[in-house]
């Protein structure tokens, strides 16, 4: 590769300075490295909820680090509006001679990626693996062909890591190479259409300094991860999803310290980010997934009834099961679920409430503060069971029964369902089977202080596994 006496990094998906393999380049081959991020209108103008917990998080992100590259005498120019005109425009502009920037493998941002790179015409576009460990076509069968079942993915997985696949990029060696800039004052959320003050900061801090405190506390609690982390009123869990969906802390310094942990929890950590690039790694394959394709063309056909009203009962958390209710609370107060709850309450609404899995998928992806495509439809598709390697369809959680066993005495659930606060430990996962006289003690009259159940799980399984039949054959 020349020395390019200009370029350009581009940042999306990858906000920090260290670790980061396209800057690493970029810096390395270059005399002076213009750092730019986009906020691309086509996404801000599709998100109806204009105080929205992910722009906030992002814009957060952002000024930490501009902060960052101020103390290396550089900047961060933030554009607004649509990348395949504006890249092109400011690489002119600045008269650089390359773009370097790190992939994306999400079907939009593919072609976003080829537009851009068409319009640079002379000007050399440079992308780079920075997202996960493997990518795309990396890890394949004996016979050439993409995993469909995780197990033996994640053995191939492991197979092939060794330590020069978790090595970091020292972009520090080259911080000379910035391009020296005045400081200029930053876009506020304001300017972009957007009100701040929904995404709690306190408790998920923004930025690589917040991914780095996240971490550090992770750290001290990964050998209890296996067990911890399927209790939701246990802080079991990394919190690090989030971080890693907008890259604003290295998969490789994760999925390192999760590899030489040593212990057991750090393993089942590992497992979880390896299911991360099982997800990535079928969107490449199977862009259709983003278009709310079944995996199991077989599934594509079932007949949801797709009841709008339960559907409502379940986006505003009054289905009558204090876990599910707890669970989408939690999501909607804070844009964040407990992975468990995230799957089991994707069960209830399709093999209970019967309602088509994509309209869960689309409601989660207005609401995570981590969302992200693959994770998001692999996920949905998992308890739907129409996706690889998927929760057989016969197989269906019983909402009382993940209660009762992840939230024992009602924690998670009084937490986020204060309703049910006085509600004794052996009714607060069915409290409509209280008898009547307790309801009235307690004060949780069912019907009229908690709702109660939208539907009854024993003959809502029965109507589920008549429609996976169906849908068979």
């Amino acid at each position: 590769m020349p020395l390019y006496s200009r370029s350009i990094c581009w940042f999306r998906r990858d906000l920090r300075l260290d670790d980061h393999a396209a800057l690493y380049h970029a810096l390395k081959n270059s005399r002076a490295v213009h750092c730019v991020f986009v906020f691309d209108s086509g996404i801000l103008d599709a998100l109806t909820d204009k105080q929205d917990r992910r722009v906030e998080f992002i814009w957060h992100s952002l000024h930490e680090l501009n902060a960052a590259l101020q103390q290396h005498g550089s900047t961060l120019q933030i554009l607004h509006g649509n990348p395949v005109e504006l890249i092109p425009r400011l690489a002119r502009e600045l008269a650089v001679q390359a773009v370097f920037c790190n992939r994306d493998y999400e079907p939009a941002a593919v072609r976003r990626d080829a537009l851009v790179a068409a319009s640079l015409s002379d000007i050399e576009f440079h992308q780079y693996k920075d997202h996960v460990i493997f990518e795309q076509s990396e890890i394949l069968t004996g016979g050439g062909t993409p995993y469909s079942v995780f197990t033996p993915y994640k053995n191939a997985w492991l197979k092939k890591l060794d330590d020069f696949y978790l090595r970091g990029y020292p972009t520090e060696r080259y911080f000379f190479s910035l391009a020296q800039r005045a400081a200029v004052a930053l876009p506020t959320l304001e300017s972009l259409g957007f009100t701040p003050g929904k995404h709690n900061s306190q408790a998920l801090p923004a930025g690589a300094s917040g991914a780095g405190k996240l971490f550090a506390d992770f750290t001290l609690r990964i050998d209890a991860y296996g067990e911890a982390r399927n209790f939701p009123a246990v802080k079991g869990v990394s919190y690090l999803s989030v971080h890693l969906r907008f890259g604003t802390i290295s998969i490789r310094r994760v999925a390192s310290s999760a590899y030489y942990s040593g212990g057991a929890g750090g393993q089942v950590w590992l497992s979880e980010l390896i299911w991360r690039e099982f997800y990535q790694m079928q969107l490449h394959h199977h862009p259709q997934l983003a278009q709310g394709f079944a995996f199991k063309p077989q599934f594509n056909s079932i007949s949801f009834p797709n009841d709008e009203a339960k559907f409502s009962a379940w986006c505003e958390a009054r289905t009558g099961y204090p876990l599910i209710d707890a669970a989408m609370r939690q999501l909607n107060q804070t844009g964040y679920m407990h992975n468990r709850l995230r799957m089991v309450a994707a069960s209830f609404l399709v093999k209970d409430l019967h309602i088509d899995w994509r309209w869960g998928e689309r409601y989660f992806a207005q609401q995570l503060i981590d969302f992200d495509l693959a994770a998001n439809n692999g996920g949905w598709q998992w308890a739907a069971s129409t996706g690889c390697d998927a929760q057989p369809w016969f197989r269906i959680f019983n909402p009382v029964t993940q209660s009762e066993k992840f939230d024992d005495k009602g924690t998670f659930i009084r937490r986020y369902v204060p309703e049910l606060a006085r509600c004794p430990d052996k009714w607060i996962h069915a409290p409509w089977l209280m008898p009547t006289a307790e309801q009235r003690r307690c004060q949780v009259v069912i019907g009229q202080d908690y709702p109660a159940p939208v539907v009854d799980h024993a003959i809502a399984r029965i109507k589920t596994l008549a429609l996976f039949q169906e849908a068979i054959g």
